[in-house]
């Protein structure tokens, strides 16, 4: 949305332009009036200002000086200027400015439509031309890097679901440039940096960089791989022969990138002061299972390495606690998934994640310490949103939750799960709908009781803490029904019933509802009705 201020020292004028734009195009143009340079500027400092209509020759401060202090506030600012002055040095002084043009009033409404109608062209092909000038290289390699990551942490998720297929990865990893061959194995390595204390955010992010460039120095040759930052702020590489090697994922290459870790460690060592400890898989791991094997390094990770250490760790795929393959770990990586869906609202994908880590905890026969484990988690979460949310009372026997016992299978607990999980869905909803239903409620009780006051959005928008452009859609998304189209229907509406008391004149009817000028009330009042205030009263009078 774009916000046009119409300045004019004539108030007929400026209301009048005010009417015309007012409803123009609500929904893109919100527009704002000031009757002096000096008010002008006080608006400027409020809100963002696109463009400005203004007078040229006012008392004290004139346009072409206002139209230099804009540009101290908002250098986009367009200025069109309006004036019955058509003398040279005028529009001589007002052409050699930057972003300026030049209307005479003599032009008629029409010519002022047309013109800002084209500055508001300008600003959209503007906004879209720097938006590609923006797009320079370097950016577009950091945005590139950026959703590389992104992509990548979003494989490691869930990748037995996100891997399934195989064609919708290639063109994923196409689509990012992403160097890897999605249907070829992959070799996975966990580091943790032991950083030296103090040091700040900045000054972290400069060590990963130069352990990035000691790793691209030491794998460039014989191998093809990608770094991210995991979510626990630990680098995660993943790797594949290149070269003559390539396509070949033997044990040779594991060996390969083994002693390589070690130079790396030794070179950061000696070169940065820092200590590293690597853990990778032992073999090469398929996409899909991308997620478990990610796991496992983070546990043993956990387990082997400690606080940090400059060692260097391979999964056998050994048992860690007592518990093998893929029982060896609790699905926290799903619970996550569950608790992002949960927290943003995401229905259908929650209850579909759910279905899923039911399934796999139900199939648990040999380890019901683990189906156990992954029920209460899921009730953990539910349990602590409904208390978040103050939802107590809200929600149908979530007293339950806690108490497993209570269920006479783990399917059925698990199908409580899933009743509890849609409640809760189904009472944000209609929590998120009585808010919004409360804040345009308060907003229309505002305006009804402010009519003789300032309504515009910006306004409004301060007072309820909104931004303005947002507040025009919520509104009208709530109400059906444009913010300013309201606020001259209750305009409309208290004028009628003022104008039942004869002993009122039409000029104090007119500031009553927010018209300064009579004459700007009497034509903005039969616009709306078909009458004149005095017609109108007339009518009264005759039933």
């Amino acid at each position: 949305m774009y916000r046009l201020l119409i300045v004019d020292d004539e108030d007929i004028i400026t209301d009048g332009l005010y009417e015309v734009f007012n409803r123009y195009h609500p929904e893109r143009l919100d527009v704002c009036k000031a009757y002096s340079a000096k008010e002008a500027l006080g608006w400027m400092s409020r809100t963002r200002i696109d463009i400005v209509l203004t007078d040229i020759a006012m008392p004290g401060m004139n346009g072409l000086e206002l139209s230099e202090e804009i540009q101290k506030y908002w250098p986009r600012c367009r200025v069109v200027f309006l004036t019955g002055h058509s003398e040279f040095e005028y529009a001589y002084r007002a052409i050699q400015m930057t972003n300026v043009r030049y209307v005479l009033k003599t032009e008629g409404y029409g010519k002022v439509i047309d013109t800002v109608q084209a500055v508001l062209d300008e600003m959209d092909r503007a906004r879209h031309d720097s938006l590609l000038l923006e797009q320079s290289r370097e950016q577009l390699l950091a945005y590139r890097f950026m959703a590389q990551g992104d992509y990548m942490r979003h494989l490691l998720q869930n990748s037995r679901v996100l891997c399934r297929d195989a064609g919708v990865m290639v063109r994923e990893f196409g689509k990012l440039d992403i160097g890897l061959d999605p249907a070829q194995p992959v070799v996975l390595v966990l580091g943790r940096i032991s950083y030296p204390e103090g040091r700040t955010y900045t000054e972290r992010s400069e060590i990963l960089s130069s352990v990035r460039m000691a790793w691209d120095t030491y794998f460039s040759d014989r191998a093809r791989s990608m770094g991210i930052i995991d979510k626990h702020g630990d680098l995660f590489w993943f790797l594949q022969p290149s070269g003559r090697a390539e396509g070949r994922l033997d044990s040779h290459f594991i060996r390969f990138v083994e002693g390589t870790l070690e130079m790396i460690q030794e070179s950061c060592l000696g070169s940065l002061g820092l200590t590293i400890g690597w853990t990778l898989s032992c073999e090469a791991c398929r996409w899909e299972c991308l997620t478990r094997q990610y796991e496992r390094l983070r546990e043993l990770q956990q387990l082997r390495i400690g606080s940090g250490g400059a060692i260097i760790v391979r999964d056998g795929f050994e048992p860690l606690d007592g518990l093998a393959g893929k029982e060896s770990f609790a699905d926290s990586q799903k619970a996550e998934v569950l608790r992002a869906y949960l927290e943003s609202g995401r229905n259908e994908e929650f209850l579909q994640e759910l279905e899923e880590v039911a399934g796999n905890a139900l199939k648990m026969s040999g380890n019901v310490q683990l189906t156990i484990e992954t029920y209460y988690t899921v009730a953990l979460m539910l349990h602590s949103c409904i208390g978040r949310m103050g939802m107590h009372g809200r929600i149908d026997d979530a007293g339950q939750l806690m108490r497993l016992n209570d269920h006479p299978t783990m399917e059925a607990a698990f199908g409580y799960l899933k009743r509890v999980a849609e409640s809760i869905f189904q009472s944000k909803q209609t929590q998120e709908r009585d808010r919004a239903s409360l804040i345009v409620d308060r907003i229309c009780e505002y305006v009804e009781e402010h009519l003789s006051e300032d309504l515009s959005l910006v306004r409004l928008a301060e007072i309820h803490y909104f931004n303005p452009s947002y507040l025009s859609r919520f509104f009208k998304q709530e109400k059906g029904i444009n913010l300013s189209d309201f606020i001259d229907k209750c305009r409309v509406k208290k004028a009628k019933e003022m104008l039942r008391d004869n002993d009122l004149k039409v000029r104090e009817v007119a500031l009553s509802v927010g018209y300064e000028a009579a004459h700007s009330f009497t034509r903005f009042f039969k616009k709306a009705t078909g009458l004149t205030p005095q017609e109108y009263r007339d009518t009264l009078s005759l039933n």
